[in-house]
């Protein structure tokens, strides 16, 4: 068998176990979607070893759609950390064989603090299993590893499960791309849907010439300002625009573009947004306009800024 056929097997291995966890979805996830529902504080998600570290991605997918929820490791737990996991909270612990001991030892715990439980294992008549609030079962004919041993198809399993209960309850919740943007600013949805316009327009040394400027200094003035563009002003009253598009169709356009005036070739109603205004929408009016640059207009319609389709990153 080559490289490739052996890979495909491996991917294989585990579609089938996700269908087959798809199929045996029943009461007990509603279940256990109604108790993070109702959970006033975290979801705490708990497990060891390989099912620790899907625990953890579990813990942030809950976290970024709308579910409180934060990961415990439980050796750490029984050495001081179950003082984060307060009475309101909902432990969600993960076992495949529903035996490891650092999970068992801490029932002892959710018992006393009356903490829900609700377990993700891959043996439904484990201790964990028969101990927790809502068992979810995600047992699996075998692991994708040759020698059928190293956690693999049993981990996909658990990690899809983990994003089915968070997903659902995401969409139970109505989350929006808006609040899963407060959850990441530092990333590019965040960016787009939390940014404004004037956080990112540029202000300063804005490129002006008057609607009797000539060719020449028209170039110029846009050459220094390397934006790209000149506002037109008559005094304090904007008037219009020019693009080094505008330049380059003068160009073709006039038989003699260096006797032009800025009057002559200026667009009179370009495009504009307002500096309150998302950058989102405007970003999306640039992309659909075709435009490099939007200028930024106050309430009293004076130039406050250029908006350049690159600025929002």
């Amino acid at each position: 068998m080559n490289v490739l056929e052996l890979a495909k097997q491996v991917i294989d291995i585990e579609i089938e176990s996700l269908k087959n966890l798809s199929l045996r979805l029943d009461h007990r996830f509603e279940e256990a979607v109604g108790i993070i529902r109702e959970c006033q504080g975290h979801v705490v998600v708990i497990g060891m070893g390989k099912s620790g570290i899907i625990g953890r991605k579990i813990a942030a997918t809950f976290a970024s759609t709308g579910t409180p929820s934060f990961f415990v490791h439980p050796g750490e737990a029984f050495h001081g950390d179950l003082g984060m996991i307060k009475p309101g909270d909902v432990a969600l612990l993960i076992s495949y064989s529903g035996e490891t001991e650092e999970l068992l030892r801490l029932f002892p715990f959710f018992d006393w603090q009356k903490n829900k439980t609700i377990s993700i294992t891959g043996k439904m008549s484990s201790t964990l299993a028969r101990h927790t609030d809502v068992a979810l079962d995600i047992s699996i004919l075998r692991e994708a590893c040759s020698n059928n041993l190293a956690p693999t198809s049993s981990t996909t399993a658990t990690l899809v499960l983990g994003d089915a209960l968070a997903v659902t309850l995401s969409s139970l919740k109505n989350f929006q791309p808006e609040d899963f943007a407060r959850f990441h600013p530092g990333g590019n949805l965040g960016r787009r849907l939390l940014t404004k316009v004037k956080d990112v327009m540029h202000t300063k040394n804005l490129p002006v010439c008057s609607p009797d400027s000539r060719f020449l200094d028209i170039v110029r003035t846009m050459t220094v300002g390397r934006l790209g563009l000149t506002l037109i002003m008559d005094g304090e009253k904007f008037v219009g625009l020019i693009t080094d598009g505008d330049l380059r169709r003068a160009l073709e356009r006039f038989e003699e573009p260096m006797k032009l005036v800025a009057k002559t070739f200026m667009t009179t109603s370009p495009k504009t947004a307002d500096p309150e205004e998302l950058l989102a929408p405007a970003e999306k009016r640039m992309k659909e306009a075709k435009l490099g640059s939007l200028i930024v207009l106050d309430g009293a319609r004076t130039p406050v800024g250029v908006l350049q389709v690159f600025d929002g990153g």
